[in-house]
């Protein structure tokens, strides 16, 4: 049973930063693209970045400069640190792996 659980959501500050983690089981992790998406209300979702298995990585436009996405082959997790973080990143952020989703992690950037 493949099971992705994101944690470290929250309420920051424009400017601040969070950090947040998907804890991965169920799969063969170090052999899957892992992503980060996101959906704000009233929006469709986004992928926001992307690891390979090789430690590739792609970010969207939005987020470039501003957020890093990270692997830990060994304890099956994958990392987004997101700083300078703005209103407009406020969203439910999901954790996947191609295949599923987690149940998301909300990420509220007040102004």
């Amino acid at each position: 049973q493949v099971q992705l659980v994101e944690s470290g959501g929250g309420l920051v500050q424009a400017g601040g930063s969070l950090r947040l983690s998907c804890a991965a089981s169920g799969i063969i992790f170090r052999l899957n693209t892992m992503a980060w998406y996101r959906q704000a209300p009233g929006k469709q979702r986004e992928l926001v970045a992307a690891i390979t298995s090789y430690g590739s990585t792609n970010y969207a436009d939005f987020v470039k400069g501003r957020f890093t996405i990270s692997r830990d082959n060994a304890k099956n997790t994958v990392d987004l640190q997101m700083n300078s973080l703005k209103p407009e990143d406020t969203a439910v952020y999901y954790c996947n792996d191609r295949a599923h989703w987690g149940q998301g992690t909300q990420v509220t950037v007040s102004s």
